[in-house]
């Protein structure tokens, strides 16, 4: 690569912005106030507590509550439409090849997923770095602790769900210095950095959660929506049951960890996502309950910021006619609905699923639609993550471990609170029939939250299943691509390759 190149791109990139100075009369001594730099040059991040306090902020409130589009909108049309549980909804060009698997590196959904999680974990990243180099001196050692594991939780939270997307992803734990004519050569691998195998980034999101699980604040039953180490817990619960990192006594362990710290299944089903309220035009449609004790981490929503990805999904039923007028995202595919039906499963069916006339009909008859439910007012909060995703994931581990009695009682409960009947004796007679058993339960607990995707491919299931639902479910666009190995991940964003060629595609695009 030629030093020209490399100038090139990186202006055209914004990174040598502000790199000549018209100053004509400079200060001849340091000053952090003036410069915002050491004497070493180094660039000063935080001068004082206020203004980590204002990074923490922006973090919580600017990235995670401010944008969905990425961690929440676009993974669950990866994890509900690429899979049997959701037709695409739209017909856009962008959205409809997840339903039909035609992806290719040209989506700009794709692109826009990339660009935003890359952005936000160098944002964690260099609270990270430069915590521990407030100017004033003014944390103290357990506040530096605090707020780097937060970032961490941050970090690890955005690199799974990337991981999970993609396999092989740049893993950047350092921030790029300025870049000088004399460092220019070394300085592209900083700017330009090449991708870190799977396992490489599930080791760097363990390590970043087992300092976190230490450091982070405690679990707060009057507040879900911070990284707290019970957070920590959740996302190393997860973290073992895929396949780079599997294992299934961490798993179980950690799941153990928030079942003593309190947490438990709530005993009404419709309290997680139902509003208080009849549904209907002029009321406030607030959540039921906020903070449950299933809830690891909320996002909420206040009265004038409200939820904007409730209209993207159906209607928002605190202004009953807002944005209804064009087709929606995510439309329950007849599959799913038949699996519900096929369990009796009416309660999770209710909560998941809401037909309403609209004035099209893409999918299904326009006077009776369904749409997904989970996100039904601008002010109902966000689950990231809840107890009963981290339950089930025990369930998996005592099956894969061949306690399936122990596996059983889970799933027990589980339908249980559905007002379902326990599990027939014929699905406990082996492990595959307990693992068919428990797939079919997450998927009908967790329908909507962008879970079953990353299910099928952590147990090997994509093949069997997809390519066997176009034939079953009479409403889904043609299949335009077999599902194979190389279906596990998606495509690599081509601007993101043309941009930097030490990145390579996945296999199969």
């Amino acid at each position: 690569m030629k030093t020209s190149y490399i100038l090139a791109s990186l202006a055209a990139a914004g990174f040598l912005a502000g790199g000549c100075s018209t100053q004509y009369d400079p200060i001849a001594e340091y000053s952090d106030v003036t410069e915002g730099v050491t004497e070493d040059q180094e660039e000063i991040v935080f001068p004082d507590k206020a203004s980590v306090e204002s990074y923490l902020t922006t973090m919580y409130d600017g990235k995670l509550r401010g944008r969905q589009e990425h961690w929440y909108l676009d993974k669950l049309l990866i994890a509900e439409c690429h899979s049997d549980n959701a037709y695409a909804g739209t017909t856009g060009a962008e959205v409809q090849p997840y339903e039909d698997n035609s992806i290719e590196g040209s989506n700009s959904v794709e692109a826009r997923d990339w660009d935003r999680f890359m952005t936000d974990a160098a944002y964690a990243t260099k609270m990270i770095v430069n915590i521990d180099k407030v100017a004033d001196g003014s944390l103290s050692e357990s506040e530096i602790n605090t707020y780097r594991a937060q970032a961490e939780i941050y970090r690890a939270m955005i690199w799974f769900d990337m991981v999970r997307m993609w396999g092989d992803i740049p893993v950047i734990k350092t921030v790029a210095g300025n870049i000088t004519a004399d460092n220019i050569e070394e300085s592209y691998s900083a700017y330009f950095p090449a991708q870190n195998t799977e396992l490489e980034a599930y080791q760097a999101i363990e390590e970043d959660l087992l300092d976190a699980v230490k450091y982070a604040p405690d679990g707060n039953k009057g507040d879900k929506t911070v990284f707290s180490k019970d957070v920590a817990r959740a996302l190393l619960c997860k973290l073992y049951a895929e396949k780079p990192l599997r294992d299934y006594n961490k798993v179980i362990q950690y799941a153990d960890e928030l079942a003593a710290a309190g947490y438990d299944l709530v005993e009404d089903f419709t309290h997680l996502y139902g509003v208080d309220g009849a549904v209907k035009d002029g009321f406030t449609a607030t959540p039921i309950e906020l903070n449950t004790k299933e809830s690891i981490l909320e996002i909420h929503y206040a009265t004038g910021s409200g939820n904007w990805a409730s209209w993207m999904f159906g209607r928002c039923l605190e202004d009953w006619d807002n944005s209804f007028t064009w087709a929606k995202w995510v439309t329950p595919s007849r599959d799913i609905i038949n699996a519900f039906d096929s369990e009796g499963d009416k309660i999770r069916k209710n909560e998941s699923i809401v037909y309403y006339e609209c004035t099209w009909s893409n999918y299904y008859p326009s006077d009776s639609y369904p749409f997904m439910y989970k996100c039904r007012s601008g002010y109902v909060p966000t689950i990231k993550y809840r107890y009963a995703d981290i339950l089930l994931l025990k369930a998996e581990a005592l099956i894969m471990n061949n306690n399936l009695t122990a596996a059983a009682d889970i799933i027990d409960k589980i339908r249980n609170r559905a007002g379902l009947d326990k599990l027939s004796q014929s699905a406990r007679a082996s492990q595959e029939s307990m693992l068919n058993a428990y797939l079919k339960e997450r998927r009908l607990e967790l329908a909507f939250e962008g879970e079953r995707w990353f299910d099928l491919v952590r147990l090997d299931k994509v093949e069997e299943v997809m390519n066997a639902v176009f034939a079953k479910d009479s409403g889904r666009h043609a299949q335009k691509t077999p599902f194979t190995e190389n279906s596990y991940r998606l495509p690599i964003p081509q601007s993101v390759l043309d941009a930097n060629d030490n990145l390579v595609q996945n296999p199969g695009y």
